[in-house]
């Protein structure tokens, strides 16, 4: 007990720590007795020298046994602070016990109490001392290295990042920049506050500051307020990092530049761990569009989670082989098999399923942009959406898997788009299996748009604004659901846990989003302003809705388990079940004479079998 603790810090503070129980022990006498007078026994000094040792044994042993020396005193925190107050609090009571049974004659009982009052604070004041002169050398330090830096929050959100910069030797905070004109003028932790009247843009300008990390709650209005001024002020814009960014080797956990998923207000997804464990650990997996945005997310979620095996399948050689050497390097232990597979050719499907035998399949596969899937592709979109589910979802039930998961979208609810009106044909489809094949629990999840997905408007406006803009947005009053890749993936998961057979799952996206804020945010977060960058608007295209839906008009949603999941219940499901015979039209669409059926053949064909698809009427060539 003795030798691990201290070797951890060297024998130095144990030492010091004895001493000053030494001369506490000898500062108590003096209090009580003032050994100048003559108020004190005559055996005094025998006193002493009897029971100052028994002091020092006792109170070491309980510091040691408390743990006091497993953390340096220039580390000192307020955790250590109540481990010794606990260390000393027991070490009074031993030595209480002690000095009675040694029964040693005349010893003042008030020494007992004095004592560790005048211990408790020298052994405290020792640390205090220690962690001054290690912050005094940092700061001095930081004065030299660090770059300055604004910290950007009310007093309340700063304190926390002023907690995690201490130490850090890149970034020095300078001040803090409060909205609230109140806590102006107050001091935090040696830090002077700043507020109104003074502007951001004036507080950054005197102290020559080019840089400020954002604090408080992502997506909030006094956040995106700062944000304003940030730009208003041409100041990069810092964060803190994310828990697994202190993971990452490379980062040193320090701050990282704002994104754009910072400012939605997303809440990290709390997850049934030890079921998905249950149900990945030693079964086999099998993600079909595993080369996309959300298959690829998927495909690491799964890994992390621990699947026994995993097969990804997409029908991009590319795709495949950056999928491939990206899990093999965070993964190297996973055993996992790249294919290339086109989902509308069932018999290969077929094929791949029966050799690999997946317990869950997670089928990302599809084409979903709406302008380019909505006349010359339509038919593509079509076969590759629907069939495509089809035949992957009877694959997995031939095989013998256990679940199957459809990754669906808000475009498939009163759909006005071809892209839209698959996705909801292919959700009958789901469901119309699901009830003849009922050995295999089989759901869709449904959601809005991803941040960063590919064909997503983000990576456009990325592109736009590194070109020196404009920003092109539809219509100005057009909104859409966003939620980021990760948490799209770990719900998808998710809700391949939960429920009933032919259910679909819709995703809590949180509010809508106006898209010409959002390119207006992107382009303050680029350290532009629309002077700079301005943001043009360019008509809505073929298909395109101002507003996406989650829900569709006959349906009512039933909470589960998980707070961010509900359960869609559709009217048609119930009361008029898709005929799957009916899906044989995807292959003998009329062509009327060309080698490929016409975007109206198409259109018509969705329109009676997804009643509630309104196809919009636009011009060919129409923007």
């Amino acid at each position: 007990m003795l030798v691990r603790p201290s070797s951890r810090i060297g024998w130095l503070p144990p030492i010091l720590d004895a001493a000053a129980v030494a001369l506490t022990w000898l500062a108590a006498f003096v209090f009580r007795f003032s050994l100048f007078s003559n108020n004190a026994p005559a055996d005094i000094v025998h006193i002493i020298a009897a029971s100052l040792p028994l002091s020092i044994v006792v109170w070491s042993a309980c510091l040691f046994g408390f743990g006091v020396y497993r953390n340096p005193w220039h580390h000192t925190a307020l955790s250590d602070v109540r481990r010794l107050a606990a260390a000393a609090g027991i070490a009074a009571l031993a030595l209480a016990a002690s000095l009675l049974i040694v029964r040693l004659p005349s010893f003042p009982r008030s020494i007992v109490l004095i004592h560790p009052l005048l211990a408790a604070t020298a052994l405290l004041t020792l640390r205090v001392l220690a962690r001054t002169r290690a912050e005094r050398a940092s700061m001095g330090a930081l004065r030299d290295t660090g770059r300055p830096l604004l910290v950007l929050g009310s007093v309340d959100d700063a304190v926390g990042a002023l907690q995690a910069l201490r130490g850090n030797r890149t970034w020095r905070s300078l001040a803090i920049y409060s909205p609230i004109a109140e806590e102006a003028g107050r001091r935090v932790q040696g830090v002077d506050v700043l507020g109104p009247p003074e502007t951001l843009a004036e507080a950054a300008a005197v102290r020559d500051v080019r840089h400020a990390l954002v604090a408080g709650a992502a997506g909030s209005a006094t956040r995106r307020l700062l944000l304003e001024q940030a730009s208003d002020a041409r100041l990069a814009l810092l964060t803190l990092p994310r828990a697994e960014d202190w993971l990452t080797p490379g980062t040193g956990g320090g701050p990282r530049s704002l994104e754009l998923a910072d400012l939605l207000g997303r809440e990290a997804v709390q997850l049934d761990v030890r079921g998905l464990s249950d149900m990945l650990a030693g079964g086999c997996a099998l993600v079909t569009g595993a080369g996309g945005s959300i298959g690829s997310e998927l495909c690491r979620q799964l890994a992390r989670f621990g699947v026994g095996r995993l097969v990804c399948v997409d029908v991009s050689e590319f795709a495949m082989y950056q999928l491939e050497q990206e899990l093999k390097t965070r993964h190297p232990d996973l055993p996992a098999t790249y294919l290339t597979a086109n989902v509308r050719e069932g018999a290969r499907l077929s094929a791949l399923f029966t050799r690999h035998r997946p317990t869950v399949v997670f089928h990302a596969a599809a084409y979903k942009h709406v302008p380019m899937m909505e006349d010359d592709n339509a038919v593509e979109a079509l076969r590759t959406n629907v069939l495509g589910t089809v035949n992957t979802a009877r694959a997995a039930a031939d095989c013998g898997a256990q679940r199957f998961v459809l990754v669906s979208t808000d475009k498939a609810v009163n759909p006005t788009n071809v892209m839209g009106a698959t996705k909801r044909l292919a959700e009958r489809g789901l469901q119309a299996l699901a009830r003849a094949r009922p050995e295999i629990r089989m759901v869709a999840v449904r959601f809005g748009n991803v941040l960063g997905s590919s064909g997503s408007v983000v990576p456009r406006f990325s592109q736009q604004i590194a070109a020196g803009g404009p920003v092109t947005v539809t219509h100005p009053d057009i909104v859409r659901y966003f939620m980021t890749i990760p948490e799209a993936a770990q719900l998808v998961l998710q809700a391949g846990l939960m429920g009933d057979s032919g259910e679909i799952y819709v995703l809590d996206m949180g509010e809508p989003v106006r898209i010409a804020e959002l390119a207006r945010l992107m382009i303050r977060l680029s350290g532009h302003t629309e002077d700079d960058i301005p943001v043009v608007f360019t008509g809505l295209r073929p298909g395109e809705k101002l507003y996406e839906e989650l829900l569709a008009d006959d349906e009512t949603t039933l909470p589960t388990p998980h707070p961010k999941l509900r359960v869609a219940r559709h009217g048609d499901f119930d009361n008029h079940p898709l005929d799957l015979d009916v899906l044989a039209d995807l292959v003998t669409l009329p062509t009327e004479g060309r080698d490929e059926p016409e975007a109206a053949s198409v259109k018509a064909l969705l329109a009676r079998l997804v009643p509630e698809y309104r196809p919009q009427h636009t011009p060919r060539g129409a923007a």
